[in-house]
């Protein structure tokens, strides 16, 4: 008996796994909102020295608002007031004559600064003046939350195999709506910091946790659909966040409202089944038959027969026992496994890279920043729904190398287009972030048909936690730009193409059967059409598998 021919029984793809999926929307349309949240919170406005402290005694008389910043802030090569030098005293003479200030002393802002509050009122840089020589700190508070949501993701992996995935899940919900609340309240930065790593401890559980329940319900046939529902969840979410960002240009109260839904999210989760298939693997037999029970009167479907009564679903979890000795270290104790290791890594590494470091590079295409997330957001639907039918079709080494390749050539193309040309650059970049996100929905897939089963979690998570790696970097890689404009954009155009080229030496896995054990790994590899039927094979090729897609 297998666990495949239980989800027969009872509708392995009816209104009750419709009905999960419906339940897990919500928190997996929150994750956008908080990942991709720094785009807005720390947007640094067009700023100036505030320069009323050289008024002192009046100095400035009479003169117009534009004639004291003329006499007090020097102007740049384009006209345009410095952000953060000042003159040590007002050079009146500037007044009487159009001579350049580029020699005049200057020196940094004595006063504080000035914004530009017609985009947002308040943001992170305004609230703590994380302009000029502090800037780094706004993208530092990016790369500390991604860090949260690393170590969120090996702290979940855990819990929710130990403890199972519907606890877990509602341990993620709580910890992300205190500590995401909680940060909109903060009154210093290093508070802030610390309570979004919190939020993003939080928010890595509900990432891996709702995928893992959702695809646990499905049968094998539906497994891939489910995996680009919720990626397009995903992409829902992120466009909303740029309407709530324009609607609510403040970044405490915009904290609260990408945080709000998890409320309801909480309310949901009552109706949220444990995974069966975890119940289990665990030896709680009489809990997995309530549910599966459950299941099978919400498809209007006959409840299980007699011959599939508590001693037969019993032997489904025997077989699974003999793997849970396997731990990371075998990912590296054979000469195949160690490949697999290194060149998944390495794709995944600039999968993520890739993706975010566009994501979070949203200026210079001359756009707002609303309306260019918006559209990096909506090109992610179509390249989700294009990839879903290249992957059947040319197969899955092709879709990965190529998505990846493409990209990091839309990115070299940007690099030598003149920023007056805008509308050019602004869609080579919107196709490049569209093929990153189908290099995305790619590698999720592509990486559980790689893994054997007995270490498919394992291999899961490791390819999750280098992705998460990649993710933290990529703020600090944007911050290279003060070294070399067009630096960050050559780094993340050149680990695209490398990571592309690396893709190509997997192995191809349309209609090959999925492996098993190392042994599957280590002997070769050969194509069998029929061997899909691998994928029912037992309860522990599915039980492990934990899709962890988003980004």
């Amino acid at each position: 008996m297998k666990f495949e021919d239980i989800l027969e029984e009872i509708n392995g793809f009816g209104p009750f796994q419709i009905a999960i999926i419906i339940l897990l929307c919500t928190p997996r349309i929150v994750l956008p909102c908080h990942f991709l949240l720094n785009n807005f919170i720390a947007w640094v406005p067009p700023h100036r020295c505030d320069v009323s402290a050289l008024d002192d005694g009046g100095l400035f008389g009479n003169l117009t608002q534009q004639q004291r910043l003329t006499v007090s802030v020097p102007a740049g090569e384009d006209g345009e007031l410095r952000s953060c030098k000042m003159f040590a005293e007002p050079q009146f003479q500037l007044l009487a004559n159009s001579s350049s200030s580029a020699d005049l002393p200057t020196v940094q802002c004595q006063s504080g600064w000035v914004y530009d509050n017609s985009t947002f009122t308040s943001t992170l840089a305004t609230e703590w003046d994380f302009v000029c020589d502090r800037k780094s700190l706004t993208n530092t508070t990016s790369t500390i939350f991604f860090c949260g949501v690393m170590f969120g993701a090996i702290a979940f992996g855990y819990l929710c195999d130990k403890y199972g995935r519907k606890s877990s899940l509602l341990v993620s919900y709580i910890l992300a709506i205190v500590f995401g609340f909680s940060s909109a309240f903060a009154n210093s930065y290093v508070v802030f910091a610390v309570l979004r790593f919190l939020t993003g401890f939080g928010l890595a559980g509900i990432s891996i946790i709702s995928m893992v329940l959702s695809i646990e319900w499905a049968d094998t046939g539906h497994r891939s659909f489910i995996a680009v529902i919720g990626s397009l969840a995903w992409s829902a979410g992120n466009m909303l966040l740029a309407g709530f960002a324009f609607l609510v240009n403040d970044w405490r109260p915009l904290i609260m409202t990408v945080t709000a839904p998890l409320a309801f999210a909480v309310v949901s989760w009552w109706w949220i089944p444990e995974s069966a298939r975890w119940l289990l693997a665990n030896g709680k037999v009489k809990r997995a038959q309530i549910y599966l029970d459950k299941c099978a009167k919400f498809n209007k479907r006959q409840k299980l027969s007699s011959r599939l009564k508590l001693d037969t679903l019993s032997n489904v979890e025997v077989a699974e026992n003999q793997d849970k000795n396997y731990t990371y270290l075998d990912l590296i104790k054979t000469p195949k496994m160690r490949r697999l290791s290194l060149l998944t890594g390495i794709v995944w590494y600039g999968v993520s890279s890739t993706y975010y470091g566009i994501s979070l590079n949203i200026s210079g295409f001359g756009l707002n920043v609303y309306l260019t997330h918006f559209i990096y957001a909506a090109i992610e639907v179509p390249a989700k729904l294009m990839i879903y039918g290249f992957l059947n079709i040319i197969g899955r080494r092709k879709c990965q190398a190529g998505t990846l390749l493409i990209t990091g050539i839309c990115i070299a193309i940007n690099i030598f287009v003149p920023e007056a040309l805008w509308h050019v650059r602004a869609v080579v970049a919107i196709l490049g972030k569209g093929l990153s996100e189908a290099s995305f929905t790619t590698v999720a897939l592509y990486t559980t048909e790689l893994y054997p089963t007995v270490v498919r979690q394992n291999g899961v998570s490791y390819t999750s936690i280098i992705g998460r790696l990649a993710v933290s970097m990529a703020p600090l890689i944007l911050l290279l730009e003060d070294v070399w404009t067009p630096l960050p954009q050559i780094i993340t155009g050149s680990v695209a193409i490398a990571s592309g080229l690396t893709s190509l030496l997997l192995p191809e896995t349309l209609n090959v059967g999925l492996p098993e054990t190392i042994e599957d790994v280590e002997k070769p590899r050969r194509n069998d059409v029929s061997s899909h039927s691998a994928e029912s094979s037992g309860f522990v090729l599915e039980s492990k598998r934990t899709t962890d897609t988003q980004q």
